[in-house]
Parts: structure tokens; C-alpha cells; sequence
């Protein structure tokens, strides 16, 4: 689940008086406009697409599958709006990910780098210029590090579900939440090493996928590598949710967000590799986190997609926030429900504000063709 599917995202960034903002910490550090860049190079300019060939170009690198090249239909036409229309689209092989990036895999890239996230950083009144009347009236106090977290004890007295602001009713802003401290500064990320890594912004992936010489996938080639070679399917193992009622993945069982059956057995996250991979060696694909791409978010964009190795749209809209830019979102989280955005679903679309990151949201890398074979033949491969 993540709430810019229905309103605009506000993430109440500084407590009490600030409640009202409509960005979080760091919108006020919004990257300028322009084309979404894939750190390594960009699928379409690798010349992996002239190769016929849809064996792996050397070894994989470690934790890394490799996702052959191929056409698959992009979309769904009983899905939301964004998803259609659905249309072909065909993609150079790559490398992708195994998993979501892990807290371990984090914590490596942390102690390599001094790398500090956004949402271990504390933000400054000129963050805010514009967005709030004066922003010298900001408390000193309410200037403090943190990130989203879903608040449990949200008052169910005045809780509706009028309107399409109602999720915002249900979420807080934790003052030191990071990915240390996933649910705040009393929490630790000790017991959960190899859960995927959270509260992390689009920001903070690319910074690691620079790290990791890889990049964050396109959109599409998020979508072709989560089907695993099934067509027109909901799901990456196929059609039916819990097949022979077993759960397939970590996500929200009941009426979201009155009542959590925990059926699955995971309030939160779980480990990376805890449910079968897809037939692409791919773990998580649904559910658990949501995972950032590399494109712009714009709700339109499948009407006039490229057909071959596109990277997203030039600019980024979401009408229910024109104003701020956005980056597409994959996979649902364990906050996804069946009577909310089904978000789980392969061909679910997102969006978030790129400097922003959440308590359920993550990420995967990609690494295209001929650079991951240059670095397995050099042993340098992470």
C-alpha cells in the first residue's frame, strides 16, 4: 500500500503544527526535471538488443539473475488506469537483483561509504521555503530526522474512510525512524538483517546502486522480469492469490487498516528469500516492500511508450499532486491489501516523491548486459 495511489503525498514531516505540509523533508531538495537515467548504462544503448541469443553473456554476478531478453505484453486491462493501456514492449537481457537490497547489503555499503540516508538527516528551515507560510515560525524542536511509519494506534473513534485523503488518518511521522531504526529509535535492524533495507528515498538507492557499479531497473524492465515469463498473469507464480491456500507472498490479510489477520505470519517485513522465487530466480517480486525504478511517474505514459527498451517518460505527472515530481514504485508491500490498492500485483503501478522514503519501501539494482559480463570476467563483480 502506499497513499499517492489515491491523494497527494503528505507526509506530516514536522510534528503538531506541521501536520498540513503536503511534502516531506527533503521535497524542499527536489531534483531538477529531466530524463530518469539509469546510473550504469541505459538498457536501450547497451547493444545487448541486437544479440539473439537469451543465454546468460558470462557468470552472473553475485545475487544476481540474469533476465533474458524478450517481448511481453506491459499492463493490465482490469487494472487501475495507469496500467493501460496494455502494450508490447521489447527488452535487451540484463541482470537484476535476486532480492530487494537487504539491510546487510546496506550496512556494507554504509561502512565502505559514511553514506548518511535522507531520513537520518536533520532538515533545515530553507527545506521548507514555499511550502509553509513562514517558515521562521517553525519550531526548532520539530526540526529533527525521521521518516513515515504506519501508526497502529491511529483513533478509531473518527476514522472514516470518506473521501480519497482517509489513508493519511492511519500514518505518522516518527521522529528517528531510519533504515537503522525501522520503527523508530527503539527498534534495531539487528534480528532482520535480511529483510530488505526500508525507509530509504529514490535518492538514497541510486547512491547505492552507483556503490554496487549497477543502477535501478526501468519500470518495464521491472514488470518482464516479475512475470518470469508467464503472460498476462496477476501474479509472478500465476493466477490465483494463495493457491491451495498457501500465501505467496507478505502482504496485508483483512480490511485494511481495521484488522490484520497476520495470516502470513509477517506484521512487517520478512526476510528477502523467505517465499519461492519466480521461474526467473527472483525473490519478493510481490509484496513485502515497495521497490523504487529508475522513471518518472506519469499515468498516461503507456499510451505512447517506445516499444523497445523503454526508460520512462521525459518528465514526471501525477495529477492528484502536478506539483511535485514523482518516481514510479513496484510490488506492493506488506501494507497492501485486497480492499485497498492491491499494489501486489505484477502489473501495479506507484509513484512517490523521489526524496521521501517509508517505512515499507525498498529497492532492487539492475546491471546491464555487456558491463556485468565485463565484470565477472574481471572478478570484480559485488
Amino acid at each position: 500500500m502506499n497513499l499517492t495511489r489515491y491523494a497527494p503525498w503528505i507526509t506530516l514531516v514536522v510534528c503538531g503544527l506541521l501536520v498540513a505540509l503536503t511534502l516531506s523533508y527533503g521535497a524542499g531538495r527536489r531534483p531538477a526535471q529531466g530524463p530518469a537515467t539509469p546510473l550504469d548504462t541505459a538498457p536501450g544503448q547497451t547493444g545487448a538488443a541486437s544479440s539473439d541469443s537469451r543465454e546468460p553473456p558470462g557468470p552472473a554476478p553475485t545475487g544476481m539473475a540474469w533476465i533474458p531478453p524478450g517481448e511481453f505484453e506491459m499492463g493490465a486491462d482490469d487494472g487501475f488506469p495507469d496500467e493501460q493501456p496494455v502494450h508490447r514492449v521489447i527488452l535487451s537481457g540484463f541482470w537484476l537483483d535476486e532480492t530487494e537490497v537487504t539491510n546487510r547489503q546496506f550496512q556494507e555499503f554504509v561502512a565502505a561509504t559514511g553514506y548518511r540516508t535522507v531520513a537520518e538527516r536533520t532538515p533545515k528551515r530553507e527545506d521548507f521555503i514555499g511550502q509553509v507560510p513562514d517558515v521562521n515560525a517553525i519550531p526548532a524542536e520539530n526540526l529533527v530526522a525521521g521518516s513515515i511509519c504506519y501508526n497502529p494506534d491511529f483513533d478509531r473513534q473518527t476514522f472514516h474512510k470518506e473521501g480519497p485523503l482517509w489513508p493519511y488518518q492511519v500514518w505518522q511521522y516518527v521522529k528517528g525512524a531510519s533504515w537503522r531504526h525501522p520503527g523508530g529509535p527503539d527498534t534495531t535492524i539487528e534480528d532482520r538483517l535480511d529483510h530488505p533495507v526500508v525507509h530509504v528515498s529514490h535518492e538514497d538507492a541510486q547512491a547505492y546502486a552507483q556503490w554496487a557499479n549497477k543502477r535501478l531497473p526501468t519500470e518495464a524492465e521491472w514488470e518482464y522480469a516479475a512475470r518470469g515469463g508467464l503472460a498476462r498473469k496477476p501474479y509472478p507464480w500465476g493466477t490465483e492469490l494463495c493457491p491451495g491456500g498457501e500465501w505467496r507472498s507478505n502482504i496485508w490479510q483483512g480490511n485494511f487498516p481495521d484488522e490484520n489477520t497476520n495470516a502470513d505470519g509477517f506484521l512487517t517485513t520478512c526476510d528477502a528469500r523467505h517465499y519461492a522465487p519466480n521461474a526467473w530466480g527472483l525473490y519478493g517480486m510481490s509484496g513485502n516492500v515497495w521497490e523504487w525504478c529508475a522513471d518518472y511517474y506519469r499515468p498516461d505514459y503507456y499510451a505512447r511508450s517506445p516499444r523497445h527498451d523503454p526508460t520512462g517518460p521525459l518528465d514526471s505527472l501525477d495529477p492528484n499532486e502536478p506539483g511535485v515530481i514523482k518516481r514510479v514504485q513496484r510490488g506492493g508491500s506488506f501494507m497492501c491489501s485486497d480492499n485497498y490498492c492491491t499494489g501486489y500485483r505484477v502489473s501495479a503501478r506507484m509513484k512517490g516523491e523521489p526524496s521521501s522514503g517509508t517505512f515499507h519501501c525498498g529497492f532492487r539494482c539492475a546491471r546491464s548486459a555487456p558491463l556485468a559480463a565485463a565484470d565477472a570476467k574481471a572478478g570484480q563483480s559485488r
